[in-house]
Parts: C-alpha cells; sequence; structure tokens
C-alpha cells in the first residue's frame, strides 16, 4: 500500500475547453515537528571549585576598626569548617593499568567536578557511560541530564546542517542571478502545444502526532542500569591529590592495603617503565620528569591534560575540556646542564637534542589545532639528589624553563 501526498486543484470559473484558465495546484506536504531546543547543564554552578577543597574567605580588613585584624587571627587560627574531606577520598593502585582506579561515585564526582581529575574507563572524558546507557534503553528522555560530549555532539550536527542550508542557500542565488543574465536558460515542461500555463505552490503542515503515540512515548521502561565504568587516574594525577593536595589514599589492589604516602615517589617512578623497574631508577625517570611539569603547570592554576592526541604530553586549559579548547600544548624535554652530566654523551645527545624535522612535525600538528606549542625544559640534577626521602626536597631540586615556540607565517610576521 503507497501513500500519497494530498493535494488541492483550484480551476478559475469561466475556464472552457477552447480556452482553458491557468489552474493552481497546492500540495500538502507533512514535515516532522520541530524539535524543542535542549538546555545545556550550568557548567559555572558545576565546576565552581577548581580544586577537590573547601576553602573558606578570611574576613576583611578594615584600617580604621582595630577588632578586624582580631577576627581574622581567629578565623585564620580555627577555621569553622575543615578543607580537606573526611574521610580521605579512596583509590586503588593497578600494576597491570599502571594507573589508579575510582569507583565510588562521590570521589568520582569530586575530581571530575573539581579540577577535571581523571577519565572514565568508558567514556573520552567525563564518566558518563551510564547515562548514555540509561538513554540508549530509553529510560531517560533525549533532552535528559545532558553531558558535554553530547552537548558537543549536537552543537556541531547544528553547525554542519547550517553550513549545509547556508551552501543550498547560495547555490540557489546563483542559479537565479544566471537565469535573470540570460546566461542560462532554463527548460519548460510540458509540451509547447499547451495554452495554459500550471503554478505550483507548496505548503507544509507539521505533521499531528495522535494522542495513543504521545502515551506511549511517555511510557518509559523501568529498568536498572548498572554503572560499570570507574574513574582511572593518572600516576602524575594520583600522586599531585595525595601529595600536593592531601585529599586521596591510595591502596593496593592486592593487598587492600593502604600505601605509605613515602612509598608511592618509588612506586611510581618504578611502573613508569614498561616492564617496571625494581632497581637502579636515575633522576630522569619518565614519572620524575612528568609529575614536575604537571606540578608545576597545576600550581599556576592551569587544568593539565594528557595531550597523546595531538603528539604532545600535556594539553594546558584555562578553566577547564567543557569552558574552551587547550590554550597551550606541553612538550617535555630534559636538560642536562650540570656538570655532572658533562661526560655521559648517551644522555646529551640522545635524549637532549633532538631533529629539526620532528620538530617541525610537532609544530605543525600544534598549529593546525590553533595551539601554542610550549617547550618545557626540566633541568636534572644529579643523582644523589634523588636519594632523600623527603619529597619536596627531591623536587625542590629541579628546574623548569619554558620556551613558546610559534610558527613563523609571512602573511602574519612580515613585518
Amino acid at each position: 500500500m503507497t501513500s500519497s501526498t494530498p493535494s488541492i486543484t483550484i480551476t478559475p470559473a469561466g475556464s472552457t475547453a477552447a480556452h482553458p484558465a491557468p489552474t493552481i495546484s497546492l500540495s500538502v506536504t507533512p514535515v516532522p515537528p520541530v524539535p524543542p531546543r535542549y538546555k545545556k547543564p550550568n557548567y559555572h554552578v558545576l565546576h565552581a571549585l577548581p580544586l577537590p577543597l573547601t576553602t573558606t574567605p578570611l574576613p576583611p580588613l578594615i584600617p580604621h576598626n582595630p577588632l578586624s585584624l582580631l577576627h581574622i587571627i581567629v578565623a585564620y587560627l580555627f577555621p569553622g569548617t575543615n578543607s580537606h574531606p573526611s574521610p580521605l577520598h579512596v583509590g586503588i593502585f593497578h600494576a597491570s593499568t599502571h594507573a589508579i582506579h575510582v569507583t565510588s561515585q562521590d570521589t568520582i564526582k569530586a575530581f571530575w567536578n573539581h579540577g577535571f581529575f581523571g577519565k572514565g574507563s568508558l567514556s573520552r572524558s567525563e564518566p558518563t557511560w551510564v547515562i548514555r546507557r540509561r538513554r540508549a534503553l530509553g529510560v531517560i528522555g533525549l533532552d535528559e541530564a545532558l553531558t558535554s560530549e553530547e552537548v558537543t555532539e549536537r552543537r556541531r550536527g547544528e553547525r554542519k546542517e547550517f553550513k549545509r542550508e547556508r551552501a543550498r542557500a547560495e547555490r540557489e542565488r546563483r542559479e537565479k542571478q544566471l537565469v535573470e543574465e540570460g546566461k542560462i536558460v532554463k527548460e519548460a515542461d510540458g509540451d509547447e502545444g499547451e495554452a495554459a500555463a500550471v503554478v505550483v505552490k507548496s505548503i507544509t503542515f507539521a505533521a499531528v502526532e495522535p494522542p495513543s503515540s504521545r502515551r506511549k512515548s511517555l511510557e518509559r521502561p523501568a529498568v536498572e542500569v548498572e554503572d560499570l565504568e570507574h574513574l582511572q587516574l593518572t600516576l602524575e594525577e594520583a600522586f599531585f591529590l595525595a601529595f600536593g593536595l592531601g585529599v586521596l589514599e591510595i591502596k593496593d589492589s592486592k593487598t587492600d592495603e593502604k600505601i605509605p604516602q613515602k612509598d608511592l615517589l618509588s612506586l611510581f617512578r618504578s611502573h613508569s617503565y614498561f616492564p617496571p623497574h625494581t632497581s637502579g631508577l636515575q633522576p630522569d625517570d619518565p614519572f620524575m620528569l612528568n609529575y614536575v611539569v604537571y606540578h608545576h603547570f597545576r600550581s599556576l592554576g592551569w587544568v593539565v591534560k594528557p595531550g597523546i592526541k595531538f603528539a604532545v604530553d600535556y594539553l594546558l586549559y584555562n578553566r577547564g575540556p567543557v569552558f574552551t579548547h587547550a590554550e597551550f600544548a606541553v612538550l617535555i624535554l630534559p636538560a642536562y646542564s650540570h656538570p655532572h652530566w658533562d661526560s655521559d654523551s648517551l644522555r646529551k645527545e640522545g635524549r637532549e637534542k633532538k631533529p629539526w624535522h620532528w620538530l617541525h612535525c610537532v609544530n605543525r600538528v600544534s598549529s593546525q589545532v590553533k595551539k601554542t606549542l610550549i617547550l618545557v625544559y626540566v633541568e636534572i640534577p644529579p643523582p644523589p639528589a634523588v636519594e632523600c626521602a623527603n619529597v619536596s626536597k627531591i623536587l625542590s631540586r629541579y628546574k623548569v624553563r619554558e620556551v613558546a615556540l610559534r610558527r613563523w607565517l609571512v602573511s602574519r610576521n612580515r613585518d
């Protein structure tokens, strides 16, 4: 059974077979209803805190009121709320993945909403697998609890549709202009002997959804979806949360016992190699280089995320991935300027120096995605500097130098 489009034909009065009058045909084409606009999450409220800590501002200092200084001292010595969570957040170290897994939903929300730490094991960035699964099963609506990935996908679809409509309108405008100029002659439909011209106009009406289908759409299946996703922290992120902020407690996946903070540095350094090294750790271990740079930029207020997608070590966000794209791409390079490394030609020639074509390739990729490439040189201290147990003293021996590298373009940098 085939469905035909309804049409209305209007014939003016006074038309005869000898002198036919123009006939107007109106066709009714049903179109789908316009989808309602979706509401974005309020990211400014969700990600108001830059770190998973609770801070209380000090009272203002009033110069002509000496009691305000006493108020500041009392508020500083006896804060009303504790800045750290009680109990601390818990993460499980897995040697097979060289990462820390977080399964508690409260901890996942705290780490992601307040600092964008980690990534979902079943998602590209934010752990949203259970929301997408519930939407696929029809448990929640299409516009309910939208994630940042879904908002970005819809925005890209709208932008693609807008470009397609713009190209179609431009094509029609050009064809109309060419017809008016006489450069293109449109072929008329029908026989030349017909005396009457046929004018066709189209009127579109939105299709009315029957009440029965609306009732069926409101009926949602009662399905319990188990959340199989966990938050995965890199070694640098976990060490910053445990040592730098003191909000994370790391346990071993095999023994389920807490790993002391003094043992975390050696454990993460050994697992920065593949396979893990149990002895012979050096000051230029991959973990030491990465963490020194990570700690440096996190202390400056940047949101640091892995940059393997763009062939760099880190990406720097001003506020976070849900607000803007990354502004800078960070490339870590070890620098052996200490006299201790003068005799080690293998390190100075093999790891410190890089070929020019490699640098041009990385810079070209960064410039194509509108990111400024930052070369971060980490001054490597001599080996005795990392034998002590004080982590703060070890990190103070490292020095960081930043060099911004931009591609020189004749049209922009000619002057």
